[in-house]
């Protein structure tokens, strides 16, 4: 299991590179630049100029990828455009409120998704199962925004259950209860289009599993249903279900994107949408790596659970 781990992390290097390639080249490749947001009525083309130069803006790209690179591998992403703080600090202040907000939406989208998959697949073909189709093709169909808007609206608006936006009320000493209520509406957003399509990969994998020959063994030796269902045939049905873990970790971070910046969550999708807006092109780097450290780390854990729920699984 250690040289697997070992094999994998030195193939995440050269993808981890070639993220940023692309990355950086796409960055920079757009309309405009960051010294467009210094302009006004008494900026100077000469003032310009001075800070195309102070920025290392006037370098060809390439020269300007291999200077982040090498700064990259000494630990320094460099200094916000903006706020002028150290891109390092400015993103990692901000991981904890995504971490808190994607890992509830994960575990909420579990919650629902594997129950009432089971249901589905033990159900097959009645008014149960094409219910919880109906569900599912609901929460993937329809847009984070949307739900997040007209969410804001009936609880926070017409009913006044739960704030509109934020981590935790102004003017408080943002404790467990107000963030937990602030948490409830962006993490059942997120968490509601992962829970859809998740739903129906449960559902496939527990029809295949519910038909296996050990199943109809230990019915034949008397065990009740629910124990046959849910710890003989779940276990097994658990592989391609882990499989979606790893691959839905890209969609919950694009997902936060949209819905941190709805309710002002003050994570990294809020910051990324500020770095675009202002062009913040370091920030933006950080936050691209980030992330594609986040999708490769998340599918090797993935292949590690692989061995723990089924001991069949050896790595060599």
């Amino acid at each position: 299991m250690f040289q697997y781990i070992i094999r994998r992390l030195l193939i995440a290097i050269p993808v981890l590179l070639g993220v940023t390639v692309f990355n950086f080249f796409i960055i920079n490749l757009a309309p405009g630049n960051p010294v467009d947001m210094y302009i006004n009525p008494d900026t100077t083309q000469a003032d310009i100029d001075a800070k195309k130069e102070a920025l290392g803006l006037n370098d060809p790209i390439y020269v300007q990828y291999f200077r982040w690179l090498g700064n990259l591998l000494q630990g320094d992403f460099g200094f916000s455009y903006t706020t002028y703080e150290p891109v390092l600090d400015l993103v990692l202040n901000r991981v904890g409120p995504t971490l808190l907000l994607m890992s509830t939406a994960l575990i909420i989208a579990y919650i629902i998704a594997i129950p009432i998959g089971i249901l589905s697949a033990t159900k097959q073909y009645s008014w149960v199962d094409y219910l919880t189709t109906t569900f599912s093709f609901l929460g993937v169909s329809i847009p984070n925004f949307f739900l997040g808007l007209g969410s804001i609206y009936v609880f926070a608006l017409v009913l006044n259950i739960l704030p509109t936006g934020g981590m935790f009320t102004l003017g408080s000493n943002g404790g467990f209860i107000d963030t937990l209520f602030h948490l409830i509406m962006p993490a059942a957003i997120l968490g509601t289009g992962i829970a859809g399509s998740t739903v129906r990969y449960v559902r496939s994998s527990m029809l295949e599993v519910l038909g296996q020959d050990y199943l109809r063994t230990a019915r034949a030796k008397g065990l009740k249903e629910f124990i046959v269902t849910n710890k003989h045939g779940l276990k097994n049905a658990l592989i391609p279900i882990i499989t979606i873990i790893g691959m839905e970790i890209p969609i919950l971070i694009g997902g936060a994107v949209v819905t941190e910046q709805i309710f002002q969550w003050p994570g990294l999708g809020q910051l990324t949408i500020q770095s675009i807006s202002s062009r913040d092109y370091p920030t933006l780097m950080a936050i691209n790596f980030i992330a594609a450290l986040a999708v490769l780390f998340s599918n090797l854990i993935a292949d590690i659970l692989y061995a723990v729920v089924d001991p069949r699984i050896k790595y060599n």
